[in-house]
Parts: C-alpha cells; structure tokens; sequence
C-alpha cells in the first residue's frame, strides 16, 4: 500500500518559516521541504539534528596528516635520502620543518576531497540518480512542506491554508 502525501506550496521563504513553525507546534511530522535555494534557520525550525559533517572533516583531516608524515618519512628518510644543499636526511624531526607545507597541503586535500564524497553518499546523490523533487517548480520559485497523512487530510488542509499555501496537492509516495 502506497502512502498518501500531501504538499503544500509556498511562493515565499518567509510565510514557509512561519508555517513550518505553525505546523511544528500542532505536533505534525514535516517529511521534508523542497526549496529553490536555502533557507536560513529551517533546519533548526524543521527539528533536523545538527550535522556531523565537521566531525568527519576534522578526521578525514587527521588521516590526511598521518598519510602525509608516513609518504615523507618514507620517500625521502627510508627509501632515498638525499643531501639536499648540504642538509642530510638523518631522521624525520631534524627535516620536519621542511615538510610542513607538504603536511598542510595533503591535510587539507584529505578533508576537502572526503567531506565532498561523504556529503554525495549521506545524500544518496550518485551520477544519474532521479531527482526526487515532487515538482520541477521547486527549483524555481516555489517551496514544497511535504507531510505525511495519517487519517488526518481534512485537519491538514485546514491548518496548512491557515499558514498561507498557495496550492495543496494530495498524492500517493
């Protein structure tokens, strides 16, 4: 059995914050809202929990550093030490000040390149993937509240109008 949706449209961001917040505090659960472009403060009106995308960056960041300190100590320590203007390569701490550049560059790249990659697979957005926007006017001028309806469509229709939609549909998901 398919679920039954209903969406309600918005033509401007700010009667969608108000009725976000209308429908939050009549204890519905909002499914998601489809947006032209970001909306400040939604997330958190929406209930969403704070992202951890940071948390990985910082540890994607440390394994950028540790590649980045064992690939010098052992290309250029271990497996071909050079006498490079006169400073021998002995160990890694006496040429580490030297490194520090290599060091940045690889932990930045390290975050940058794997925070993206997280970010497309935690989105599920993959080369040829279908959009899942319900309709293509969300990505010009029109926001979608997409909630779920639980024998409860006519107290629904009544609320999200009170909020000020433009346009309400109701279809199957």
């Amino acid at each position: 059995m398919a679920s039954k949706v209903i969406h309600a449209y918005y033509d401007d961001d700010d009667v969608l914050m108000h009725a976000v917040k209308k429908v939050k505090d009549a204890k519905y659960h909002i499914e998601e809202v489809y947006c032209p472009f970001p909306v400040h403060g939604l997330d958190k009106a929406m209930g969403l929990a704070p992202t951890r995308i940071a948390i990985t960056s910082f540890i994607y960041g440390c394994v950028g550093l540790a590649v980045s300190i064992v690939m010098m100590n052992y290309i250029m320590i271990q497996d071909w030490p050079q006498d490079i203007g006169g400073k021998p390569s002995f160990s890694y701490l006496e040429n580490m000040p030297a490194f520090v550049p290599i060091m940045f560059e690889l932990t930045v790249f390290f975050a940058a390149h794997l925070m993206v990659i997280t970010f497309y697979l935690r989105s599920k957005l993959w080369p040829f993937k279908k959009a899942e926007n319900p309709d293509v006017r969300t990505t010009d001028d029109h926001f979608v509240m997409e909630l779920a309806i639980h024998d409860n469509e006519k107290e629904l229709k009544n609320l999200l109008m009170d909020t000020g939609a433009v346009e309400i549909n109701v279809s199957e998901k």
